[in-house]
C-alpha cells in the first residue's frame, strides 16, 4: 500500500496542509515530472546569518548612470562617440579580455550611439560616502547600510530579463524556479497562519509563476494590501459564519482526501490542499498583518503614506516589515508592472526616472530604517534589484535603451557589509569590467545568507547547470 493511502485510510488526521507537510519531510511529495524523492527537511544546510528576504524589483530596467554609477566622462564628452573620446578602448575585446564585446556600429563602420550626459548630479552619503543619485535623497541616508554591487550583467537584452534575474535562465531555455521558490522550497515555515511565499505588485505573463518543475506549491502566494480583501478567493463569496466555513473546509478536505489517494503523486492536488487549509487561517490572520491601525503616525510617515506620489508603494513595503516580524519567508514586489514596465525609458528619461524614483525613494528608505530600530535588518536581507541597466548612448533626443553588459543592484541586512561598493564598470559605464557578477551571483549570496546550499536542493532528472547555482559574492559579506 501507498504511504500516502495508508495514511488516509487510518483517519489519523493528517489532512490538508498537516498531511502535506508531513509527506514532504517523509520524501512523498513529488515534482511534476521526477520519480520520488528525498526533498529538503526544511532546515538550513548551516547556520544561517539571516531569515527573511525582501525582494525588491523594479520592472523595465532602472539606469545604473542615474541612480548607482556616476560617470563624469558622460557629462564631459556628451554627444560625442565613443571612437572621439579617450575611451575607445573600453570596447576594446584585446584589451578587456572579455567573454563578449559589444560594439554599436552603423552600415559604415562607424559608432553610432553617441554619449548621453547623466540626467541628475550625485552626492556622497554617510561615512561610506558611497555616490548615490540626487533623485534618490532619502535612501543616500542609508548608503552605510547597503552593499552597491557596479558590475552586474545578464545575457537577454528585452524585457524576458525579467524573468532571467528572478530564474537565473534566459526564457528561451524554458521554464526553471525563482529564487523565491527555491527559498520555499528548502526551508521550513516560520508561521504556519501565514504564507512563506508572498508576491504583491502586477507581474507579466512570463513572470507569472515561480514554482515550475518544483510544483505549484512553491508559487508565490499573491496578496494585495487591502485588509479587507487582501487576496482573491481569499473570503466566503456569501455571508457565511464561523461554523459554516468550517463544515464546508472540512467536507472539501474530505474530498481532496480521497482524491490524492488515487492519484497519490499530483503537485497540483497537493498545492490545493495547502492552499485550501491556508486561505482559511489567513482569512484572519492577514487581514490584521495588513491593518496598519495600531502603527504610529511618525512610522507612516517614514514610509510615505502621507503622501501621494508615495503611498502605494510605502503601504507594500510596510507591509513587508509586518509580514517578515510575523515569519514570512521571502516577499517579492514588483514595482512598475505592466508592459515592457514603468522604468523603461527609450524616451523621456529624466521625467521617467525622476517620477518612479520619487514613488520608491522615501518607502525603501523608511523600510531601512524601520527595520534598523527594530533590530529586524540583521536578519532580513533588503534587495533592489531590476532586469537590466541603460545604454550610455543616447536613443533619440532623451532617452537610453536596455543595456545588460553592465549594470547595478544594492544589498542590505542579515550578513551584508554596510556602506561598500563593489565591483565596476568602465569609464562610461558600457562594460562591467571589475568583479563581474552574472545574476546567479546575487542567488547564491542570499541562499548562503539563509544557510541554504543550492546543490543540496537539486532534483532528480533537473540536473542544474553549474551558472545557475552561481557564485557567492563574498566580498560583500560582513
Amino acid at each position: 500500500m501507498h504511504r500516502r493511502a495508508f495514511l488516509a485510510d487510518l483517519g489519523m488526521g493528517f489532512t490538508g496542509l498537516a498531511l502535506a507537510a508531513l509527506l514532504h519531510r517523509d520524501g512523498w511529495v513529488r515534482a511534476a515530472d521526477a520519480s520520488a524523492w528525498r526533498p529538503p527537511d526544511g532546515k538550513p544546510h548551516f547556520p544561517p546569518k539571516a531569515k527573511s528576504v525582501i525582494w525588491l524589483f523594479m520592472n523595465g530596467g532602472v539606469s545604473h548612470l542615474e541612480t548607482f554609477d556616476p560617470k563624469p566622462a558622460l557629462v564631459q564628452y556628451a554627444g560625442k562617440t565613443i571612437n572621439e573620446t579617450p575611451f575607445k578602448d573600453v570596447q576594446n575585446p584585446d584589451k578587456l579580455k572579455l567573454a563578449r564585446v559589444v560594439v554599436l556600429n552603423d552600415a559604415n563602420g562607424q559608432q553610432r550611439n553617441k554619449l548621453f550626459p547623466t540626467q541628475v548630479g550625485f552626492q556622497k552619503g554617510g561615512q561610506s560616502g558611497i555616490e548615490i543619485s540626487d533623485w534618490l535623497p532619502h535612501l543616500r541616508e542609508c548608503a552605510d547600510d547597503i552593499a552597491v554591487i557596479r558590475s552586474m550583467y545578464t545575457t537577454d537584452d528585452n524585457h524576458g530579463a525579467q524573468t532571467q534575474f528572478h530564474t537565473g535562465r534566459h526564457m528561451l531555455d524554458g521554464e526553471f524556479p525563482t529564487l523565491g521558490a527555491w527559498v520555499h522550497y528548502g526551508l521550513g515555515s516560520l508561521n504556519d497562519n501565514l504564507p512563506q511565499f508572498i508576491s504583491m505588485g502586477k507581474r507579466e505573463y512570463w513572470n507569472l509563476k515561480d514554482g515550475h518543475y518544483l510544483g505549484p506549491a512553491h508559487d508565490a502566494v499573491p496578496i494585495r494590501v487591502d485588509p479587507k480583501n487582501p487576496l482573491d478567493y481569499g473570503k466566503p463569496e456569501l455571508p457565511l459564519g464561523a461554523d459554516e466555513q468550517r463544515l464546508g473546509f472540512h467536507l472539501t478536505d474530505r474530498l481532496n482526501r480521497l482524491r490524492g489517494v488515487e492519484y497519490p503523486d499530483d503537485p497540483a492536488l497537493t498545492a490545493r490542499i495547502q492552499s485550501y487549509e491556508l486561505a482559511f487561517r489567513m482569512q484572519k490572520s492577514l487581514p490584521e498583518v495588513l491593518d496598519f491601525s495600531q502603527e504610529t503616525e511618525e512610522t507612516k510617515q517614514l514610509y510615505g503614506l502621507d503622501r501621494p506620489e508615495t503611498r502605494e508603494f510605502g503601504m507594500q513595503l510596510l507591509a513587508s516589515r509586518r509580514l517578515v516580524e510575523r515569519g514570512v519567508r521571502f516577499i517579492q514586489i514588483q514595482h512598475g508592472g505592466g508592459g515592457a514596465g514603468a522604468w523603461d525609458a527609450h524616451g523621456g528619461l529624466k521625467a521617467n526616472h525622476e517620477k518612479n524614483c520619487l514613488a520608491v525613494d522615501k518607502p525603501i528608505a523608511g523600510l531601512l530604517k524601520d527595520l534598523k530600530r527594530t533590530g529586524l535588518l540583521k536578519e532580513t536581507i533588503v534587495v533592489f534589484a531590476t532586469e537590466f541597466g541603460r545604454t550610455p548612448g543616447s536613443q533619440g533626443s532623451d532617452g537610453r535603451d536596455h543595456h545588460i553588459y553592465g549594470f547595478s543592484v544594492w544589498m542590505a541586512g542579515g550578513g551584508i557589509k554596510g556602506g561598500v561598493v563593489h565591483g565596476a564598470t568602465d569609464e562610461i559605464g558600457f562594460h562591467a569590467v571589475e568583479h563581474r557578477h552574472y545574476v546567479t551571483d546575487v542567488h547564491a549570496t542570499i541562499l548562503h545568507l539563509l544557510g541554504l546550499d543550492s546543490r543540496k536542493l537539486e532534483v532528480p532528472g533537473r540536473k542544474r547547470l553549474d551558472i545557475d547555482h552561481g557564485n557567492v559574492i563574498r566580498e560583500i559579506l560582513a
